[in-house]
């Protein structure tokens, strides 16, 4: 089978921010490995952005082992010094790229007294400042969350949280949300839209609407570590700020996984270095995916087993009231591409309790897909598509 890998990236061209961005990039690319693994032949999407914003806001609260442990699996600690403004210029100018928004946002038991330090951190990081709510009444505090992620994903994510998802032992949810939306820099012509086959991770084939394009694209060749021979086109955006990248093996039966366990930002940058401008036809399928992920199983594979265990997270830098433990990180991620362009959205919480003829590239098979903001290779979505007809 051959997988596609499909990358949305954001670049900033601020000097400094290349190391905070490279980290989270790689702690997001080892959470998408291990939920690659688990979903051999099934559609997987993840925001790395997402996940790490989300998380950094919890270490920022952490110490001791629990800040330790933190520190380890993701890559790169807010607490150390300089980090947490280069978090903020670049939450900042995600959000001055035409087409993006993200923001961070913090919800806590009205009754709970946070420390004033990790509010000054909170606002130092994240620019975000804490909002009250009462969980005891806790349909109404899933309104108001869902309302907030709505708000921010211009209500491509209407109901993040079910009922009953929060209780009275609720004390502090942690949010990201990031909507995305831009149109191809050359759109593709919807009359040049054709039925194709695709042709499944599980070797089953589904009709899908193929759109065509023939361009010069940034394209290359390469092989990897495994001596995986693949290729990959760059399709850019309007304004050419972000771009979305098309990873396929050359091999038809090689699985996505082999791709995968070789992805990191230095290979990203590898990537962008070595692409060629080239004449080519690319055919790649309309899709759309909706996509929602308990990470906490996966959290627990990296080492963080401790941050949802009540006798050993030690989170006293956010209250010194009474301990508090993470009892849930999930997050949801939309996609849509078709002709005019690509709309995306995401949304991260992390809950804390208390107790608890030109060559053609035809895209007609499995692939990976990526989007990222070019200047500072930030990742704000990743993803595996295996099913034309799953959501």
């Amino acid at each position: 089978m051959i997988y596609v890998y499909v990358f949305l990236s954001l670049t900033l061209s601020r000097v400094g921010l290349g190391s905070l961005q490279d980290k989270q990039t790689d702690f997001g690319l080892r959470i998408f490995s291990q939920l690659s693994q688990s979903s051999l032949d099934k559609n997987v999407a993840l925001s790395p952005y997402g996940v790490a914003s989300t998380l950094a806001m919890a270490q920022l609260g952490a110490t001791g082992k629990t800040r330790t442990a933190l520190t380890s699996a993701m890559g790169f600690s807010l607490l150390e010094r300089g980090m947490s403004r280069q978090q903020r210029l670049l939450q900042r100018d995600l959000s001055s790229v035409d087409g993006v928004e993200t923001v961070s946002g913090v919800m806590v038991e009205r009754t709970m007294r946070l420390e004033k330090g990790y509010r000054r951190a909170l606002a130092k990081a994240f620019n975000t400042h804490p909002h009250q709510v009462d969980f005891a009444k806790s349909d109404e505090a899933v309104n108001i969350i869902n309302s907030w992620v709505s708000d921010h994903t211009a209500g491509t994510i209407p109901d993040f949280l079910e009922s009953g998802s929060l209780n009275d032992e609720t004390r502090l949810v942690l949010l990201n949300a990031l909507h995305f939306q831009a149109l191809w820099k050359v759109p593709f012509n919807p009359k040049m839209t054709v039925e194709r086959m695709f042709h499944c991770a599980n070797r089953s084939t589904i009709p899908v609407q193929m759109m065509r394009l023939t361009n010069h694209f940034n394209y290359g060749e390469f092989v990897n570590a495994n001596g995986i021979d693949y290729d990959i086109i760059e399709v850019p955006y309007e304004g050419d700020s972000l771009s979305m990248l098309l990873v396929s093996p050359t091999d038809p039966e090689v699985p996505l996984s082999m791709l995968i366990a070789d992805l990191s930002s230095r290979r990203i940058q590898q990537w962008r270095g070595e692409l060629r401008r080239v004449k080519k036809q690319l055919s790649m399928p309309k899709f759309t995916l909706n996509f929602e992920v308990d990470l906490k199983t996966v959290l627990l594979k990296m080492g963080l087993g401790d941050i949802f265990n009540l006798a050993t997270a030690d989170f006293t830098h956010i209250t010194a009231d009474e301990r508090l433990c993470v009892s849930d990180v999930r997050q949801r991620v939309k996609i849509e591409v078709n002709e005019q362009g690509t709309k995306g959205a995401t949304a991260t919480v992390a809950v804390m309790f208390s107790r608890m003829a030109v060559e053609e590239i035809i895209l007609d098979r499995p692939f990976i897909f990526l989007i990222r903001h070019k200047h500072t290779g930030t990742l704000l979505f990743i993803g595996q598509f295996n099913q034309p007809q799953q959501q």
